[in-house]
């Protein structure tokens, strides 16, 4: 038997702990997403959620975890006769791992019974076997898309509704939907942020003795699982009790039109869309009323409420930071207002300041003309780094071939175990996703030669066969941009990073990975290593500094290093290099004979020359990449109907 360990006993993390209780008192309030670095307990605290939650009676033998006092009238093992015994077993906790398929999260045919017996039977998915209990994902911001919209979807209705194969069920899945994530490893998109009710940002404690704390616990643990629970089950059966009393006490809340006037005064100030915030701030302070043994709601849960419910609902943009707390000064000025909304006193007019854009604010700082770039000699010192210009919606850049397999996205296009069917084929191998209907249709005009006398099919190996899809992958786009001295222009660098950045929202919104290669003076340097947070990536494009050379071939060849040693570690997602430069070198060897050793690479370049005079070079580079050469002012995507693809094949 595997001992988990204690809730109880979890040093810090008090805001997780809370939201986790207040979803185990409240489910409506919509689940929990984790967000934190690495080796911070997200897991464990998780996990040992399970053991707190009050015991669950079920019908007898049905796999829908039916209510034996209100059974699901579209069961698909119902309907239940009334009256039964109920059976009582403990609240589940299902873990959905980041590889699985959709017919193992929803459920599917049976195909075990359709083969053997000809009959349509469905299986029950984790949705089913997570109904009334704990529905955990790890790596959320890993899920596929699909899969993550079909995981809230049933988690709001409290029903799935499954479509597939022949198969069509309806069942309830209502469970407490908890997500952990590493923002390192990419962002969830922002409608699906939206979807869990609570967040809460986790971080190592950076008390050394609270963190020997934590240590001394673990290795506790470790050395005596079963006594060192055994030790806080105390701690334990108090939590316990204290979920289920809450549960009883929540209808009897009241949420007082001052304290709703409240939540929603908060919601508006911080300009928060739709209504779900409102709806979730309401049912999580009835639930922390509940929790505390208070029949009303207070200001103060309201306050509590808002720290957990509307942090990741700020954010306007894929590049702000959803872990940002709420501006504490600002939630008391909304609340006071809110109960006080008669007190017009003007005492928050803005004091008249300084025009940002009379002398000394807006220009170049020292006296520095705007638009004297700095010499080209052989220094290296930069410029003060230039704000990016805004980001605009750009051209669609992918690779032209079709992959194989590649990570889920919304880029190339790819063939494997996502996507639309567009076919069936006899597998090359071992079998990965088994089609139904073509493999019954090749068993079918054999039935009478093989002997088949009952109901059950005969089927041989040669039948078999697996669905052939066709979906969108996502890509590796490694930028490398040049960040010398003949791009430090002001007006031109800053049309330039407004440039990276749209690719970098482009690069957001398909689910790719970035990396940020810049060169400038006599050597070029990884500016940050090929992630999945574009987060970063738009953060270390801010601070970029110009200045100094032009060493083209030298981002070139860093370039390629880059991608080869991403090759090796995912080799399935394909590259796409962007190349950002005015096709300008003044130091190093030839760019274009460099560039034939990337040839085969998917590859664009972005010609930022300007000037009556036009050297060329941008679009020799990319000839010799095999890729296409774009303007900087055809980058957006109304520029031309036409859209803008690469002709080379990945190698």
């Amino acid at each position: 038997m595997i001992v988990g360990y204690p809730f109880s006993a979890v040093v810090g993390h008090d805001d997780l702990k809370l939201a986790l209780l207040l979803n185990a008192v409240s489910p409506a309030i919509g689940g929990v997403l984790v967000r934190g670095e690495k080796g911070t307990a997200k897991s464990t605290v998780v996990r040992s959620l399970a053991a707190l939650l009050p015991e669950v009676a079920v019908v007898a033998g049905c796999r829908f975890s039916c209510d034996p006092a209100a059974p699901d009238p579209s069961c698909p093992d119902g309907p239940h006769e009334s009256g039964l015994s109920p059976q009582t077993r403990p609240a589940r906790l299902v873990e959905l791992p980041v590889g699985a398929s959709e017919d193992r999260v929803a459920g599917s045919l049976d195909l075990e019974r359709a083969l053997t017996e000809g009959v349509k039977a469905f299986e029950p998915g984790l949705l089913a076997a997570a109904h009334r209990g704990v529905l955990y994902v790890d790596e959320v911001n890993l899920l596929h898309d699909h899969l993550v919209d079909l995981l809230l979807d049933a988690a709001a209705m409290g029903v799935a509704h499954v479509e597939r194969e022949g198969v069509s069920v309806r069942h309830a899945a209502r469970f407490l939907l908890v997500g952990t994530m590493n923002p390192e490893e990419g962002e969830l998109r922002p409608q699906l942020l939206d979807r869990f009710g609570l967040a809460v940002e986790v971080r190592a404690s950076r008390d050394p003795a609270e963190r020997a704390e934590v240590v001394r616990r673990r290795l506790a643990f470790d050395a005596d699982p079963a006594g060192y629970t055994g030790a806080y089950a105390g701690g334990e059966r108090d939590l316990a009790l204290r979920i289920a009393a809450a549960r009883e006490r929540l209808p009897a809340v009241t949420l007082p039109d001052d304290a709703l006037r409240g939540i929603t005064a908060v919601c508006a100030a911080f300009d928060v869309e739709g209504m779900r915030a409102d709806l979730v701030m309401a049912r999580t302070a009835v639930a922390l009323a509940a929790w505390e043994g208070r029949d009303e709601v207070t200001p103060g849960d309201v306050r509590t409420a808002a720290r957990l419910a509307l942090p990741h609902r700020r954010r306007r943009d894929p590049f702000d930071d959803p872990g940002q707390g709420l501006d504490e000064e600002r939630l008391e000025q909304a609340l006071s207002e809110a109960l006080s909304p008669d007190d017009d006193s003007g005492d928050d007019a803005p004091d008249d300041g300084p025009d940002d854009d009379g002398p000394g604010g807006g220009g170049a700082s020292g006296g520095e003309p705007a638009d004297a770039p700095p010499g080209e000699g052989g220094g290296t010192g930069g410029r003060r780094p230039e704000s990016p210009g805004a980001p605009y919606r750009t051209r669609l850049l992918a690779p032209e071939a079709v992959g194989r397999g590649g990570p889920a996205g919304r880029r190339g296009r790819t063939t494997g175990e996502s996507g639309r069917a567009v076919g069936a084929r006899t597998p090359d191998g071992r079998l990965r996703r088994l089609d139904l209907p073509a493999t019954l249709a090749a068993a079918a005009p054999h039935q009478r030669g093989r002997g088949r006398t009952g109901s059950g099919l005969v089927l041989r190996r040669e039948d078999l066969r697996e669905a052939l899809r066709e979906g969108r992958e996502s890509n590796l786009v490694l930028f490398c941009v040049d960040a010398s001295g003949s791009m430090a222009a002001r007006t031109r660098m800053r049309a330039v990073k407004g440039a990276v950045l749209s690719l970098l929202l482009d690069a957001y919104q398909r689910r790719d990975k970035v990396g940020l290669v810049t060169f400038r003076g006599e050597e070029a340097t990884v500016a940050l290593p090929p992630t999945s947070s574009v987060e970063l990536a738009s953060g270390r494009l801010a601070r970029l500094a110009t200045g100094g050379r032009t060493p083209l071939a030298a981002g070139l060849r860093r370039a390629e290093r880059v991608l080869a040693a991403e090759r090796l570690r995912d080799p399935r997602r394909r590259p796409l290099l962007v190349v950002v430069t005015d096709g300008r070198h003044t130091s190093g060897p030839d760019p274009v004979v460099t560039a034939r050793r990337l040839a085969g690479v998917a590859s664009v370049v972005v010609d930022c020359e300007h000037g009556p005079v036009r050297l060329g070079l941008a679009g020799r580079l990319a000839a010799a990449l095999g890729g296409t050469a774009i303007r900087l002012e055809e980058l957006a995507a109304d520029h031309l109907a036409a859209v803008v693809r690469d002709v080379r094949k990945v190698a």
